[in-house]
Protein backbone atom coordinates (compact mmCIF):
# COMPACT_ATOMS: atom_id res chain seq x y z
CA UNK A 1 0.00 0.00 0.00
CA UNK A 2 0.98 3.89 -0.67
CA UNK A 3 2.55 5.63 2.20
CA UNK A 4 2.39 9.23 0.45
CA UNK A 5 -0.63 10.11 -2.46
CA UNK A 6 -0.75 13.65 -3.82
CA UNK A 7 -3.94 14.98 -5.06
CA UNK A 8 -3.85 16.46 -8.06
CA UNK A 9 -7.31 19.06 -7.66
CA UNK A 10 -8.77 21.36 -5.53
CA UNK A 11 -11.69 22.25 -3.52
CA UNK A 12 -14.19 19.63 -2.38
CA UNK A 13 -12.80 16.34 -4.26
CA UNK A 14 -9.80 17.17 -2.96
CA UNK A 15 -11.04 17.12 0.14
CA UNK A 16 -12.85 13.88 -0.24
CA UNK A 17 -9.58 12.29 -1.54
CA UNK A 18 -7.92 13.41 1.31
CA UNK A 19 -10.33 11.97 3.63
CA UNK A 20 -10.37 8.41 2.18
CA UNK A 21 -6.67 8.42 2.19
CA UNK A 22 -6.68 9.48 6.08
CA UNK A 23 -8.93 6.49 6.91
CA UNK A 24 -6.54 4.45 5.44
CA UNK A 25 -3.49 5.47 7.54
CA UNK A 26 -2.04 7.06 4.11
CA UNK A 27 -0.50 10.88 4.22
CA UNK A 28 -1.62 12.97 1.45
CA UNK A 29 -0.16 16.46 -0.39
CA UNK A 30 -2.07 19.23 -1.61
CA UNK A 31 -0.78 20.64 -4.33
CA UNK A 32 -2.42 24.40 -4.90
CA UNK A 33 -2.05 27.66 -7.06
CA UNK A 34 -1.30 30.88 -5.22
CA UNK A 35 -4.83 31.80 -5.26
CA UNK A 36 -5.99 28.43 -3.12
CA UNK A 37 -3.38 29.09 -0.85
CA UNK A 38 -5.85 29.74 1.98
CA UNK A 39 -8.28 26.78 0.64
CA UNK A 40 -9.75 24.03 3.07
CA UNK A 41 -7.53 21.32 0.93
CA UNK A 42 -4.42 22.79 1.60
CA UNK A 43 -5.33 23.03 4.94
CA UNK A 44 -6.12 19.40 5.65
CA UNK A 45 -3.47 17.69 3.48
CA UNK A 46 -0.14 16.88 5.57
CA UNK A 47 2.04 18.65 3.27
CA UNK A 48 1.33 21.16 0.62
CA UNK A 49 3.17 22.37 -2.29
CA UNK A 50 2.24 25.64 -4.12
CA UNK A 51 2.47 25.08 -7.57
CA UNK A 52 1.89 28.17 -9.94
CA UNK A 53 -0.23 31.15 -10.10
CA UNK A 54 -3.81 31.02 -10.50
CA UNK A 55 -4.83 30.43 -14.14
CA UNK A 56 -5.03 26.57 -14.28
CA UNK A 57 -2.85 25.74 -17.38
CA UNK A 58 0.13 27.54 -15.38
CA UNK A 59 -0.88 25.50 -11.86
CA UNK A 60 -3.80 22.97 -12.05
CA UNK A 61 -2.87 21.81 -15.50
CA UNK A 62 0.87 22.12 -15.65
CA UNK A 63 2.19 18.83 -15.98
CA UNK A 64 6.18 19.40 -15.06
CA UNK A 65 4.33 21.34 -11.89
CA UNK A 66 2.67 18.47 -10.34
CA UNK A 67 5.55 15.40 -11.51
CA UNK A 68 8.05 17.89 -9.65
CA UNK A 69 5.55 17.84 -6.61
CA UNK A 70 5.51 14.30 -6.31
CA UNK A 71 9.22 13.87 -6.67
CA UNK A 72 9.72 17.13 -3.92
CA UNK A 73 7.19 15.10 -1.30
CA UNK A 74 8.19 11.55 -2.40
CA UNK A 75 4.71 10.51 -3.04
CA UNK A 76 4.40 7.36 -4.59
CA UNK A 77 0.67 7.89 -6.22
CA UNK A 78 -1.45 10.65 -7.81
CA UNK A 79 -4.82 10.68 -7.08
CA UNK A 80 -6.26 12.97 -10.47
CA UNK A 81 -10.03 13.83 -8.59
CA UNK A 82 -12.04 14.66 -11.48
CA UNK A 83 -11.70 17.76 -14.16
CA UNK A 84 -8.00 19.17 -14.97
CA UNK A 85 -6.18 16.46 -15.77
CA UNK A 86 -8.37 13.30 -14.80
CA UNK A 87 -8.94 11.92 -18.64
CA UNK A 88 -5.53 13.14 -20.38
CA UNK A 89 -4.00 10.50 -21.31
CA UNK A 90 -0.48 12.11 -22.20
CA UNK A 91 -0.63 13.02 -18.60
CA UNK A 92 -1.16 9.66 -17.24
CA UNK A 93 1.86 8.10 -19.41
CA UNK A 94 4.20 10.41 -18.00
CA UNK A 95 3.34 9.43 -14.24
CA UNK A 96 4.06 6.03 -15.44
CA UNK A 97 7.33 6.87 -16.67
CA UNK A 98 8.21 8.65 -13.87
CA UNK A 99 7.94 5.65 -12.29
CA UNK A 100 4.34 6.75 -10.14
CA UNK A 101 1.34 5.53 -9.83
CA UNK A 102 -1.96 6.59 -11.11
CA UNK A 103 -5.08 6.21 -9.46
CA UNK A 104 -7.55 5.54 -12.44
CA UNK A 105 -6.96 3.89 -15.74
CA UNK A 106 -4.68 3.24 -17.79
CA UNK A 107 -3.47 5.97 -20.47
CA UNK A 108 -4.59 3.22 -23.42
CA UNK A 109 -8.32 3.27 -21.91
CA UNK A 110 -8.74 6.91 -21.50
CA UNK A 111 -7.59 7.90 -24.52
CA UNK A 112 -10.33 4.89 -26.60
CA UNK A 113 -12.51 6.53 -24.36
CA UNK A 114 -11.94 9.69 -25.23
CA UNK A 115 -12.85 9.73 -28.43
CA UNK A 116 -16.38 9.62 -28.95
CA UNK A 117 -16.11 7.63 -32.83
CA UNK A 118 -13.60 5.10 -31.16
CA UNK A 119 -15.34 5.21 -27.87
CA UNK A 120 -18.48 4.05 -29.59
CA UNK A 121 -16.97 1.30 -31.84
CA UNK A 122 -15.37 -0.21 -29.11
CA UNK A 123 -18.47 -0.92 -27.02
CA UNK A 124 -20.75 -2.06 -29.71
CA UNK A 125 -17.47 -4.63 -30.40
CA UNK A 126 -18.26 -4.77 -26.50
CA UNK A 127 -21.35 -5.98 -26.79
CA UNK A 128 -22.98 -2.21 -25.55
CA UNK A 129 -26.01 -1.22 -27.16
CA UNK A 130 -25.37 2.65 -29.35
CA UNK A 131 -27.77 5.16 -30.52
CA UNK A 132 -28.08 4.85 -34.37
CA UNK A 133 -25.80 7.06 -36.10
CA UNK A 134 -23.14 7.54 -38.97
CA UNK A 135 -20.06 4.97 -39.11
CA UNK A 136 -17.20 7.34 -37.81
CA UNK A 137 -16.61 10.99 -39.13
CA UNK A 138 -18.79 12.94 -40.96
CA UNK A 139 -16.70 14.54 -43.64
CA UNK A 140 -18.57 16.94 -45.30
CA UNK A 141 -22.00 18.98 -45.25
CA UNK A 142 -23.49 16.49 -48.20
CA UNK A 143 -22.49 13.45 -46.25
CA UNK A 144 -24.45 14.37 -43.55
CA UNK A 145 -27.53 15.85 -45.12
CA UNK A 146 -27.46 11.81 -46.59
CA UNK A 147 -27.31 10.62 -42.76
CA UNK A 148 -30.02 12.71 -41.92
CA UNK A 149 -32.08 11.71 -45.23
CA UNK A 150 -31.59 7.48 -44.43
CA UNK A 151 -31.84 8.09 -40.46
CA UNK A 152 -34.59 10.44 -40.37
CA UNK A 153 -35.10 13.83 -38.32
CA UNK A 154 -34.28 15.14 -35.94
CA UNK A 155 -30.08 14.48 -35.56
CA UNK A 156 -27.41 16.03 -33.04
CA UNK A 157 -24.23 16.80 -34.39
CA UNK A 158 -21.19 16.22 -31.93
CA UNK A 159 -17.69 16.97 -31.56
CA UNK A 160 -16.07 13.87 -32.16
CA UNK A 161 -13.43 15.16 -28.73
CA UNK A 162 -16.34 17.43 -27.70
CA UNK A 163 -17.23 17.63 -23.87
CA UNK A 164 -19.54 19.42 -21.49
CA UNK A 165 -22.28 20.49 -24.08
CA UNK A 166 -19.69 21.84 -26.32
CA UNK A 167 -19.73 21.18 -29.94
CA UNK A 168 -23.02 19.67 -30.07
CA UNK A 169 -26.38 21.31 -32.32
CA UNK A 170 -29.78 19.58 -33.08
CA UNK A 171 -30.92 19.90 -36.95
CA UNK A 172 -35.04 19.65 -36.26
CA UNK A 173 -34.99 19.10 -40.32
CA UNK A 174 -33.00 19.32 -43.67
CA UNK A 175 -33.34 23.03 -43.77
CA UNK A 176 -31.20 22.88 -40.04
CA UNK A 177 -28.97 21.02 -40.84
CA UNK A 178 -26.25 22.86 -42.85
CA UNK A 179 -26.54 25.58 -39.82
CA UNK A 180 -26.35 22.87 -37.09
CA UNK A 181 -23.20 21.35 -38.95
CA UNK A 182 -21.27 24.29 -39.64
CA UNK A 183 -21.16 25.22 -35.39
CA UNK A 184 -20.71 22.13 -34.24
CA UNK A 185 -17.40 21.97 -36.36
CA UNK A 186 -16.46 25.39 -35.23
CA UNK A 187 -17.29 24.98 -31.87
CA UNK A 188 -15.20 21.77 -31.48
CA UNK A 189 -12.61 23.55 -33.39
CA UNK A 190 -12.22 26.41 -31.03
CA UNK A 191 -13.01 24.22 -27.85
CA UNK A 192 -10.86 20.97 -28.77
CA UNK A 193 -8.63 22.01 -31.10
CA UNK A 194 -10.00 19.27 -33.13
CA UNK A 195 -13.44 20.15 -36.22
CA UNK A 196 -13.96 16.44 -36.74
CA UNK A 197 -17.90 15.36 -35.95
CA UNK A 198 -20.41 12.35 -35.96
CA UNK A 199 -24.11 12.29 -36.42
CA UNK A 200 -26.58 10.21 -34.66
CA UNK A 201 -30.57 9.94 -34.06
CA UNK A 202 -31.64 12.39 -31.91
CA UNK A 203 -33.89 10.46 -29.58
CA UNK A 204 -36.79 13.71 -28.19
CA UNK A 205 -37.70 12.78 -24.73
CA UNK A 206 -34.88 10.38 -23.37
CA UNK A 207 -33.52 10.46 -20.07
CA UNK A 208 -30.32 10.45 -19.16
CA UNK A 209 -29.36 7.20 -17.38
CA UNK A 210 -25.38 6.34 -16.25
CA UNK A 211 -24.00 2.70 -14.85
CA UNK A 212 -21.30 3.38 -12.47
CA UNK A 213 -18.38 0.32 -12.87
CA UNK A 214 -15.72 -0.58 -11.28
CA UNK A 215 -12.65 -2.75 -12.30
CA UNK A 216 -9.44 -4.09 -10.62
CA UNK A 217 -7.33 -4.26 -13.86
CA UNK A 218 -7.05 -8.06 -13.89
CA UNK A 219 -10.35 -9.05 -15.41
CA UNK A 220 -12.92 -9.17 -12.82
CA UNK A 221 -15.56 -6.05 -12.54
CA UNK A 222 -18.37 -5.04 -11.26
CA UNK A 223 -21.56 -2.74 -11.66
CA UNK A 224 -23.18 -0.97 -8.60
CA UNK A 225 -26.24 0.19 -10.65
CA UNK A 226 -27.26 3.27 -11.92
CA UNK A 227 -27.79 7.13 -11.41
CA UNK A 228 -30.49 9.23 -13.15
CA UNK A 229 -29.05 12.80 -14.35
CA UNK A 230 -31.67 13.31 -16.37
CA UNK A 231 -32.11 17.31 -14.77
CA UNK A 232 -29.94 19.43 -16.93
CA UNK A 233 -29.06 22.81 -17.87
CA UNK A 234 -27.07 23.52 -21.39
CA UNK A 235 -26.11 19.60 -20.98
CA UNK A 236 -24.60 20.19 -17.28
CA UNK A 237 -26.11 18.08 -14.59
CA UNK A 238 -27.80 19.84 -11.77
CA UNK A 239 -29.42 16.89 -10.11
CA UNK A 240 -28.91 13.24 -9.61
CA UNK A 241 -30.28 10.24 -8.11
CA UNK A 242 -29.92 6.56 -7.11
CA UNK A 243 -31.30 4.23 -8.03
CA UNK A 244 -33.30 6.02 -10.93
CA UNK A 245 -37.41 6.42 -10.79
CA UNK A 246 -38.10 5.07 -14.00
CA UNK A 247 -35.64 1.98 -13.96
CA UNK A 248 -36.54 -1.42 -13.30
CA UNK A 249 -34.61 -4.15 -11.25
CA UNK A 250 -35.23 -6.38 -14.25
CA UNK A 251 -33.73 -3.57 -16.50
CA UNK A 252 -30.30 -2.50 -13.66
CA UNK A 253 -29.48 -6.04 -13.79
CA UNK A 254 -29.39 -6.61 -17.60
CA UNK A 255 -27.82 -3.64 -18.60
CA UNK A 256 -25.27 -3.36 -15.44
CA UNK A 257 -23.97 -7.04 -16.61
CA UNK A 258 -23.41 -5.24 -20.27
CA UNK A 259 -21.62 -2.69 -18.64
CA UNK A 260 -19.84 -4.68 -16.21
CA UNK A 261 -18.85 -7.55 -18.72
CA UNK A 262 -17.54 -5.23 -21.18
CA UNK A 263 -15.04 -3.29 -18.94
CA UNK A 264 -14.23 -6.84 -17.39
CA UNK A 265 -13.37 -7.57 -21.34
CA UNK A 266 -10.68 -4.86 -21.25
CA UNK A 267 -9.19 -5.43 -18.12
CA UNK A 268 -10.21 -2.07 -16.92
CA UNK A 269 -9.11 -0.33 -13.68
CA UNK A 270 -10.59 2.15 -11.50
CA UNK A 271 -14.26 3.69 -11.16
CA UNK A 272 -16.12 4.52 -14.77
CA UNK A 273 -19.21 4.99 -15.40
CA UNK A 274 -21.21 4.56 -18.93
CA UNK A 275 -23.55 6.83 -19.85
CA UNK A 276 -26.73 6.54 -21.72
CA UNK A 277 -29.72 7.53 -23.19
CA UNK A 278 -32.80 5.97 -22.26
CA UNK A 279 -35.69 6.58 -23.98
CA UNK A 280 -38.76 3.37 -24.26
CA UNK A 281 -37.36 0.94 -22.33
CA UNK A 282 -33.96 0.94 -24.82
CA UNK A 283 -30.35 1.81 -23.28
CA UNK A 284 -28.10 3.70 -25.73
CA UNK A 285 -24.33 4.70 -25.19
CA UNK A 286 -23.04 7.97 -25.11
CA UNK A 287 -19.88 8.43 -23.79
CA UNK A 288 -17.81 6.98 -20.90
CA UNK A 289 -16.02 8.46 -17.87
CA UNK A 290 -12.89 7.15 -17.11
CA UNK A 291 -12.85 8.69 -13.72
CA UNK A 292 -14.34 9.23 -10.43
CA UNK A 293 -17.74 11.39 -11.13
CA UNK A 294 -19.21 14.81 -9.25
CA UNK A 295 -22.38 12.61 -8.43
CA UNK A 296 -20.57 9.11 -6.74
CA UNK A 297 -21.80 10.30 -3.40
CA UNK A 298 -25.38 8.75 -3.82
CA UNK A 299 -24.14 5.80 -5.18
CA UNK A 300 -22.01 5.49 -2.54
CA UNK A 301 -24.76 6.07 0.19
CA UNK A 302 -26.88 3.17 -1.35
CA UNK A 303 -25.03 0.74 -1.64
CA UNK A 304 -22.68 1.55 1.27
CA UNK A 305 -18.84 1.89 -0.19
CA UNK A 306 -16.25 3.98 -0.38
CA UNK A 307 -15.30 4.58 -4.24
CA UNK A 308 -12.30 6.46 -3.42
CA UNK A 309 -10.81 4.17 -1.45
CA UNK A 310 -11.65 1.23 -3.89
CA UNK A 311 -10.07 2.67 -6.43
CA UNK A 312 -6.38 3.92 -4.04
CA UNK A 313 -6.65 -0.41 -3.06
CA UNK A 314 -6.69 -1.39 -6.94
CA UNK A 315 -4.30 1.10 -7.82
CA UNK A 316 -2.07 -0.58 -5.80
CA UNK A 317 -2.79 -3.75 -6.49
CA UNK A 318 -4.44 -4.88 -3.89
CA UNK A 319 -8.62 -6.66 -4.86
CA UNK A 320 -11.35 -5.23 -4.91
CA UNK A 321 -13.05 -5.44 -1.41
CA UNK A 322 -16.28 -6.32 -2.59
CA UNK A 323 -18.05 -8.58 -5.07
CA UNK A 324 -21.03 -8.53 -7.14
CA UNK A 325 -23.15 -10.74 -5.23
CA UNK A 326 -21.79 -7.98 -2.05
CA UNK A 327 -23.53 -5.13 -3.56
CA UNK A 328 -27.44 -4.81 -2.45
CA UNK A 329 -29.25 -1.17 -2.73
CA UNK A 330 -30.20 0.27 0.50
CA UNK A 331 -32.43 3.29 0.28
CA UNK A 332 -32.73 6.58 -2.29
CA UNK A 333 -30.24 8.93 -2.26
CA UNK A 334 -30.39 12.55 -4.01
CA UNK A 335 -27.47 15.42 -5.34
CA UNK A 336 -27.97 18.98 -5.93
CA UNK A 337 -24.82 20.78 -7.07
CA UNK A 338 -24.64 24.03 -5.67
CA UNK A 339 -23.01 26.80 -7.61
CA UNK A 340 -21.61 30.32 -6.91
CA UNK A 341 -23.95 32.02 -9.65
CA UNK A 342 -26.77 34.56 -9.80
CA UNK A 343 -29.62 33.62 -11.05
CA UNK A 344 -31.69 33.79 -13.11
CA UNK A 345 -28.74 34.19 -15.63
CA UNK A 346 -26.76 31.51 -13.86
CA UNK A 347 -23.88 33.83 -14.10
CA UNK A 348 -20.73 33.15 -11.61
CA UNK A 349 -20.66 35.01 -8.49
CA UNK A 350 -17.47 34.28 -6.67
CA UNK A 351 -16.32 36.29 -3.58
CA UNK A 352 -15.85 35.98 0.43
CA UNK A 353 -17.92 34.18 2.30
CA UNK A 354 -19.52 36.32 5.50
CA UNK A 355 -21.45 33.28 6.46
CA UNK A 356 -21.30 29.57 6.35
CA UNK A 357 -23.29 26.44 8.19
CA UNK A 358 -23.44 23.30 6.40
CA UNK A 359 -27.01 21.10 7.47
CA UNK A 360 -26.57 18.31 9.33
CA UNK A 361 -28.95 15.55 10.97
CA UNK A 362 -29.48 11.63 9.77
CA UNK A 363 -29.22 10.91 6.20
CA UNK A 364 -27.32 14.27 5.01
CA UNK A 365 -23.92 14.63 3.53
CA UNK A 366 -22.44 18.15 2.95
CA UNK A 367 -19.09 17.45 0.12
CA UNK A 368 -18.07 21.29 0.07
CA UNK A 369 -14.59 22.98 1.04
CA UNK A 370 -16.16 26.26 2.17
CA UNK A 371 -15.28 28.28 5.83
CA UNK A 372 -16.54 31.18 6.85
CA UNK A 373 -14.04 33.96 5.68
CA UNK A 374 -13.16 32.16 2.93
CA UNK A 375 -13.19 33.68 -0.65
CA UNK A 376 -14.20 31.96 -3.86
CA UNK A 377 -11.34 32.56 -6.41
CA UNK A 378 -12.78 33.41 -10.15
CA UNK A 379 -10.74 31.00 -11.90
CA UNK A 380 -12.06 27.92 -11.74
CA UNK A 381 -15.49 25.90 -12.00
CA UNK A 382 -18.54 27.51 -9.89
CA UNK A 383 -19.36 24.44 -8.24
CA UNK A 384 -18.96 25.28 -4.25
CA UNK A 385 -20.91 22.23 -2.66
CA UNK A 386 -22.44 19.06 -3.03
CA UNK A 387 -25.77 18.44 -0.59
CA UNK A 388 -26.62 14.54 -0.77
CA UNK A 389 -29.15 13.71 0.90
CA UNK A 390 -30.52 9.51 1.56
CA UNK A 391 -33.37 8.12 2.80
CA UNK A 392 -35.51 4.82 3.08
CA UNK A 393 -37.07 5.51 -0.47
CA UNK A 394 -37.35 8.28 -2.74
CA UNK A 395 -40.02 10.35 -1.07
CA UNK A 396 -38.04 10.44 2.05
CA UNK A 397 -34.96 11.43 0.29
CA UNK A 398 -36.76 14.24 -0.93
CA UNK A 399 -38.21 15.68 2.32
CA UNK A 400 -34.71 15.22 3.39
CA UNK A 401 -33.52 17.20 0.59
CA UNK A 402 -35.87 19.64 1.35
CA UNK A 403 -35.40 20.26 5.07
CA UNK A 404 -31.39 20.22 4.29
CA UNK A 405 -32.02 22.96 2.10
CA UNK A 406 -33.46 25.39 4.41
CA UNK A 407 -31.08 24.45 7.06
CA UNK A 408 -27.76 25.79 4.91
CA UNK A 409 -26.49 28.87 5.16
CA UNK A 410 -24.15 30.50 2.32
CA UNK A 411 -23.90 34.43 3.16
CA UNK A 412 -22.07 36.95 1.05
CA UNK A 413 -22.54 35.71 -2.19
CA UNK A 414 -25.16 34.55 -4.89
CA UNK A 415 -25.89 30.87 -4.84
CA UNK A 416 -28.06 28.17 -7.11
CA UNK A 417 -29.87 27.15 -3.83
CA UNK A 418 -33.32 29.00 -4.49
CA UNK A 419 -33.38 26.93 -7.54
CA UNK A 420 -33.54 23.78 -5.74
CA UNK A 421 -36.49 25.26 -3.35
CA UNK A 422 -38.24 25.81 -6.42
CA UNK A 423 -37.92 22.69 -8.00
CA UNK A 424 -39.05 20.61 -5.31
CA UNK A 425 -42.47 22.21 -5.14
CA UNK A 426 -42.99 20.77 -8.87
CA UNK A 427 -45.07 17.54 -8.82
CA UNK A 428 -43.11 16.67 -11.61
CA UNK A 429 -40.02 16.54 -9.36
CA UNK A 430 -41.80 14.54 -6.98
CA UNK A 431 -43.03 12.12 -9.49
CA UNK A 432 -39.93 11.51 -11.32
CA UNK A 433 -41.57 12.23 -14.64
CA UNK A 434 -39.19 14.14 -16.48
CA UNK A 435 -36.51 13.80 -19.23
CA UNK A 436 -33.63 15.98 -20.33
CA UNK A 437 -35.29 18.40 -21.63
CA UNK A 438 -37.44 19.30 -18.75
CA UNK A 439 -34.99 21.40 -17.16
CA UNK A 440 -34.57 23.56 -19.74
CA UNK A 441 -38.44 23.78 -20.58
CA UNK A 442 -39.12 24.99 -17.24
CA UNK A 443 -35.98 28.07 -16.97
CA UNK A 444 -37.49 29.50 -19.71
CA UNK A 445 -40.77 29.31 -18.35
CA UNK A 446 -39.81 30.12 -14.48
CA UNK A 447 -36.42 31.60 -15.11
CA UNK A 448 -35.89 33.80 -18.14
CA UNK A 449 -32.69 35.40 -18.65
Amino acid sequence: MFDKILIANRGEIALRVIRAAREMGIKTVAVHSTADSDAMHVRMADESVCIGPPPSPQSYLSMPAIISACEITGAQAIHPGYGFLSENAEFVQIVEDHGITFIGPTAEHIRIMGDKITAKDTMKQLGVPCVPGSDGGVPDLATAKKIGEDFGYPVIIKATAGGGGRGMKVAMNADEMESAFMTARAEGKAAFGNDEVYIEKYLTTPRHIEIQVFGDGKGKAVHLGERDCSLQRRHQKVFEEAPGPCITPEERAKIGKVCADAVAKINYIGAGTIEFLYENGEFYFIEMNTRLQVEHPVTEGIFGVDLVREQILVAAGEDMSFGQDDLKINGHAIEVRINAEKLPNFSPCPGKITAYHAPGGLGVRMDSALYDGYSIPPYYDSLIAKLIVQGRDRAEALARLERALGELIVDGIDTTVPLFHDLLQEPDIHSGTYNIHWLERWLAENMPD
